[in-house]
């Protein structure tokens, strides 16, 4: 897998990020429909990936603290997992406000890759059983590609089983 130079105005601080460590990726660009449902099976089905390749960077408070979970699109992040993954007691959903403002991303683009603040990520296991991985670039419409363990190294995050399936 080969760095992608940015072209067209795709440098995002995820992908400088990504350029300053030094990391293997790949820019993945397609057309995005602001009707669309679910912002990450949008991308997988754009881009020809299978789901379970593709995840989703989610903003929760644990105990207070955002945490960042990466789950698979196909399914969703079990709140009591994340606090359990990071020694917390309570996990709920981040207001939106605030983890674009914290992440410096717009919601739906939001990376766990060069977020405005370093926030404790915990990347779902799944992610392991890949070579490469998506997730958002940090815009709408962009994804990168990279290796689960580079995801893995650059964000600090802790690996760990918070994704599950959608109940229904």
């Amino acid at each position: 897998m080969a760095k992608k130079a940015k072209r067209g105005g795709q440098g995002t601080p995820a992908t400088v990020a990504l350029e300053a460590a030094g990391t293997a990726f790949t820019v993945h660009a397609y057309e995005h429909d602001p009707a669309a449902a679910s912002y990450g099976e949008e991308a997988a089905q754009a881009l020809g990936v299978a789901a379970d390749r593709v995840f989703k960077t989610l903003l929760a408070e644990v105990d207070g603290a955002l945490v960042v979970g990466v789950v698979p699109v196909a399914g969703q992040l079990d709140l009591k997992a994340l606090a359990a993954a990071v020694g917390g007691k309570h996990a709920a959903m981040a207001d939106p406000v605030a983890a674009e403002r914290s992440t410096g991303y717009v919601r739906g683009g939001i990376s766990p890759l060069g977020q405005r603040k370093r926030l404790r990520t915990v990347v779902d296991r799944a992610a392991m059983a890949h070579s490469t991985v998506f997730v958002s670039a940090g815009r709408r419409g962009l994804e990168v590609e990279l290796g689960p363990q580079d995801l893995v190294a650059l964000t600090g995050a802790v690996v760990a089983p918070v994704g599950r399936a959608y109940s229904g």
